[in-house]
């Protein structure tokens, strides 16, 4: 592999192997050492840019919803309308680690021809991701806690190197609910999410972008006392 290439791909094999045993911290850090930056903060994950701008990685401490998102990619390889997912791995304490094609921002006209188009079922490929989407919905209602359903809105919608317009991240628990549990019902909450998958659930993103110094020590605090 060339000098240049060595550096910053990361190919399936790589970056499972590199997460295994890891958690965001740690998988996050690694990325950082080798060149990829920070372009995304959402609600519950980081994304960061590989080097070469061709691809993205999505870092997520505690995420209940996207495997759903990574399986309905499975289920669908080579769909127009879903990412390339190069690497998925679940990360110590919950968390997770997928590798996807860099995606761009949708133009407003974009969005609103798929929104009509996904309704309408005239597309062979889209009327093929809303199925299996629909069953995925369905089966994750019965076994994620605070499932919250099928999310198909703007910000879901994104577009490809090609022009191609790409759906991402359509599915979603109720996060209110589940950290208002966090504090108020806490043995409820142990009782549905184990407590390996929410070793890190007071560290996402929004938490860190919008809680106050005096919320996020009581969310921390209840996450320790759960342990």
């Amino acid at each position: 592999m060339p000098a240049d290439r060595a550096q910053e791909d990361w190919t399936r094999r790589g970056a499972v192997a590199r997460s295994q045993g890891r958690d965001h911290r740690t998988v996050q850090a690694q990325l950082i050492r080798e060149g990829w930056s920070v372009c995304g903060v959402g609600d519950w994950a980081v994304t960061l840019r590989c080097p070469d701008g061709s691809r993205v990685a999505r870092v997520a401490p505690f995420d209940p919803a996207y495997p759903v998102f990574v399986e309905l990619c499975r289920r669908l390889p080579g769909s127009p309308y879903l990412p390339r997912i190069e690497a998925d791995q679940q990360l110590d304490g919950g968390g997770q680690f997928t590798v996807l094609e860099f995606l761009s921002e949708a133009p407003a006209e974009v969005s609103a021809r798929v929104r009509h188009a996904w309704d309408e079922g005239a597309d062979p490929a889209l009327a093929a991701v809303r199925a299996a989407a629909e069953a995925l919905n369905h089966e994750a209602a019965r076994t994620v806690p605070w499932w919250d359903g099928l999310d198909l809105n703007a910000g879901n919608i994104r577009v490809a190197a090609n022009g191609h317009p790409v759906l991402i991240d359509m599915f979603c628990v109720d996060g209110a609910g589940i950290y208002a549990a966090l504090l108020e019902d806490p043995g409820e909450l142990a009782r549905r999410i184990p407590e390996r998958d929410r070793r890190h659930l007071a560290e996402i993103a929004y938490i860190s972008r919008t809680s106050t110094p005096e919320e996020i020590a009581a969310l921390q605090a209840a996450v320790a006392a759960l342990r």
